[in-house]
């Protein structure tokens, strides 16, 4: 007996996470992502195998992806911290509005039915993958919108990232770059977000499912899994430079193309699961 588990049961579960994360490390190094297009997938995957029932599933996997994002999105500013490219003004005009935008998702995710996270999931994963399909490099402008704009933005970003579980890169150096930034500065402007989504949004999710706990597989603090905490993130951070190597040898190109065909996959998994 452990946690009051019974070991019968802990190890499978610790071996299924495990295993989870390993695979999702492997495709994080090959795709160059380490987000909610890989976490969420294979976390959903997971807990169907678990059981869990599908009213809390994705909920339960948006939280613990968020969870897992904290420790990375830390340790990613503080690197591009180091190389002062990081746009200070911008995060300060997004803190509120993302914080905000975040909130709201959590609230959303205490009464929201399941499907709305699956569809909300499903469309972020085909645009993003159609994108890099497309291969096409857009711009809106070559200087970023002012303050309202900015903080109409980070809302949106809060809210959509939220739902999904991501850190917000993806969407906020999507913006950035249509509006003329470089790719370097929006991705190390965009580490700083992931902190402040990740945090308030895993708090968010753990008062979610706080009324589930009955409905959730055991070691789980609310919307938020400890095991796939505590067992997915060091798991896919092993296998992660595997998949790395084998990206080398692979070119840009059909890396993009990988991802962009791994998204459609996944969204059109998703979009099966809404019938």
């Amino acid at each position: 007996m452990l946690f009051g588990i019974p070991l019968n049961e802990l190890v499978p579960l610790v071996l299924m996470i495990v295993g989870a994360g390993l695979v999702t490390g492997l495709l994080a190094g090959l795709l160059g992502i380490g987000g909610a297009s890989v976490t969420v997938p294979a976390l959903y995957e997971l807990f169907r195998f678990m059981g869990v029932p599908e009213d809390v599933r994705m909920q339960l996997c948006i939280g613990t992806s968020l969870a897992i994002i904290i420790p990375i999105s830390i340790r990613s500013f503080t690197a591009h911290r180091k190389r002062s490219v990081v746009l200070y003004d911008v995060l300060k005009a997004w803190a509120i509005p993302v914080v905000l935008g975040v909130i709201s998702g959590a609230a959303i995710a205490y009464y929201a039915p399941a499907g709305l996270f699956r569809l909300v999931f499903m469309i972020f994963c085909y645009a993003v993958g159609l994108k890099y399909l497309v291969g096409r490099d857009l711009r809106f402008g070559d200087r970023l919108p002012g303050r309202p704009a900015l903080v109409g933005i980070g809302y949106f970003i809060g809210l959509i990232s939220s739902l999904i579980g991501v850190a917000g890169g993806s969407l906020s150096t999507l913006f950035l770059t249509l509006y003329g930034e470089t790719i370097h500065i929006a991705i190390a402007t965009s580490s700083g977000l992931g902190v402040l989504i990740s945090i308030p949004g895993t708090i968010g999710y753990v008062i979610a499912g706080w009324s589930q706990q009955a409905h959730l597989p055991p070691l789980s603090i609310g919307y938020v899994s400890l095991l796939g905490l505590l067992l997915f993130a060091p798991a896919s951070v092993l296998a992660a430079p595997y998949g790395a190597r084998l990206a080398h040898k692979m070119s840009r190109r059909n890396l993009e193309m990988a991802f962009g065909l791994f998204l459609i996959l996944v969204a059109t998994r998703f979009l099966i699961s809404l019938f």
